[in-house]
């Protein structure tokens, strides 16, 4: 007979939690939105800046 491995509750898996909240981020937009949301809408929601804001905001040589 195998005994259960104790499991340590308080292990968070740190990427699984930032996942679950992006996608909760994701739902919340997507319920208050009267219509699908748009690449640049999703993108604003988490956080993520365009490859074109990306080169706006970098220094002119």
């Amino acid at each position: 007979m195998m005994r259960q491995q104790e499991v340590d509750l308080r292990v968070h898996d740190r990427v699984a939690l930032d996942e679950i909240e992006l996608y909760s981020e994701i739902l919340s937009a997507v319920a208050t939105a009267d219509r699908s949301l748009t690449t640049a809408e999703i993108d604003m929601v988490l956080g993520i800046r365009s490859a074109t804001s990306r080169r706006e905001s970098m220094p002119q040589e």
